[in-house]
């Protein structure tokens, strides 16, 4: 049955936060903001109709203090809390004990949460639904010795992976049987210290992919969508810098085959929310699945730039039962491009908070920042090192990147290191432009 939500708490923090907020508001809905001792100063606060200080700096201490946040909202009088991405959007104790108080999550099940996060057990019940998986053990691997057996089925190269895992730590690639023993071991360490589960699953090592991932939304009355696929290749050390939508190395069919395949598994699960289901693409064009994200994306402005969509507006609907539109609905156009900005060196990607002493922000047709800077801003040592998202939608690929181009060119920071030098020699880069790179691009790249 469906209920109206009327009072929103956002749990998180920076551009998310605001991005919520603008949506909660334009809803006609109201909206709560936490924040740490360490954003008092943030100036979206203000922007909320209610700020609640939850701790101290540290994440520990604030963000991902369970008690804190429903205290907040408790006290604020919300009946549902947005989590954004990171902090506690995939906490699986956090979901529950805001059913136990009677606060609506705004994301999916408890259940759902739990058979995503293990990547092994995922990925088995992709297979039940007719995705395309790597091939792989079909769960846990249990010591080295059954890692070697089942290797010889899987072949060479392959990779070992936390099953628990994300970031891509707890992982190694191993090129013959005289590596995998110690591969194994220190596999299994990385992940006891990372994710306290030394669980470990093996897969085929696919050459040279495409990281490309669909993003879905399913609703309580069993209808799912897609709202096309993201190229999210462009990455370094595992860790996404540009994301586009289309991903233009798919052909038309078989990027209908996904689309497909991503829905088929949405309906399956019988999942409610938004969430993103993330492919690696051989050389052949070839998809597997590698895992889903249970939650919104960083990235998920491209998708909404090709749609027209808000994607958060349709989480809270879907939070209410409300009905999703149908697929037909949604039309596709264009071509949209994200560069994360972060405060770092753009050759070493080293960290570089301090006060923000110039900030110009580019504009025009089509151009779309979401940010939660401004002059005068003092980026803290304690969180992400994001700043912002510079989105950019054009008729084509080749508009999208000339357009990303003059707006980074416009755009202007100073008193802080940022990226947008890089993003501006990736834009003008003969590969980039020429979609000849893949998710080991930046491995060699110079500069």
């Amino acid at each position: 049955m469906a209920k109206e939500i009327k009072r929103i708490l956002v749990a998180n923090r920076g551009e998310i936060a605001l991005r919520a907020i603008r949506t909660i508001k334009e809803m006609g809905k109201e909206a709560v903001v936490v924040y740490s001792k360490g954003d008092k100063d943030a100036s979206y606060l203000k922007f909320a109709d209610a700020a609640v200080c939850i701790g101290g700096i540290k994440s520990s201490d604030s963000y991902l203090s369970i008690p804190a946040v429903i205290s907040a909202a408790e006290i604020s009088d919300c009946d549902a809390i947005f989590p954004g991405y990171g902090f506690l959007s995939e906490n699986q104790s956090f979901v529950e004990i805001c059913g136990h108080h009677g606060i609506k999550f705004i994301g999916p099940s408890v259940e759902l949460m739990e058979m995503m996060a293990d990547k092994s057990k995922a990925k088995q019940v992709m297979a039940e639904a007719g995705v395309p998986t790597i091939p792989g053990s079909d769960g846990a691997v249990a010591t080295p010795e059954v890692a070697k057996e089942m290797a010889k089925d899987v072949g060479y190269p392959l990779i070992l992976k936390a099953a628990a895992g994300g970031g891509g730590r707890g992982m190694r690639i191993v090129t013959d049987e005289s590596y995998i023993e110690n591969a194994f071991l220190a596999c299994e360490a990385e992940a006891v210290n990372a994710f306290s589960d030394g669980t470990l699953y093996m897969e085929k090592f696919i050459e040279a992919p495409r990281h490309v991932e669909v993003q879905v939304l399913g609703d309580s009355h069993g209808n799912a969508i897609h709202v096309g696929e993201r190229d999210c290749s462009m990455q370094r050390r595992h860790q996404k810098l540009i994301e586009e939508s289309p991903a233009v190395v798919l052909d038309d069919a078989r990027r209908t085959e996904l689309h497909e395949a991503a829905v088929r598994a949405t309906k399956f699960l019988k999942y409610e929310g938004a969430g993103t289901f993330e492919f690696l693409v051989d050389k052949h064009n070839n998809f597997y699945f590698m895992e889903m994200n249970t939650r919104l994306q960083v990235e998920h402005c491209v998708s909404e730039m090709v749609s027209g969509l808000d994607i958060i507006k349709l989480m809270i609907e879907i939070a209410e039962g409300k009905e999703l539109p149908s697929q037909d609905e949604i039309t596709l156009k264009g071509h949209a491009i994200e560069c994360r900005i972060t405060a770092e060196d753009s050759v070493t990607f080293l960290p570089s908070p301090g006060k923000i002493q110039k900030w110009i922000a580019p504009g025009g047709k089509d151009v779309r920042i979401d940010t939660h800077a401004h002059c005068n801003y003092v980026i803290p040592t304690h969180y992400d090192s994001m700043i912002g998202k510079l989105i950019i939608w054009g008729e084509d690929r080749d508009a999208a990147i000339a357009k990303m181009q003059r707006a980074l060119d416009e755009f202007e920071v100073g008193g802080v290191r940022t990226t947008i030098e890089f993003h501006r020699k990736m834009m003008r880069n003969p590969d980039f432009k020429s979609n000849n790179f893949d998710t080991k691009y930046l491995e060699d790249y110079k500069g």
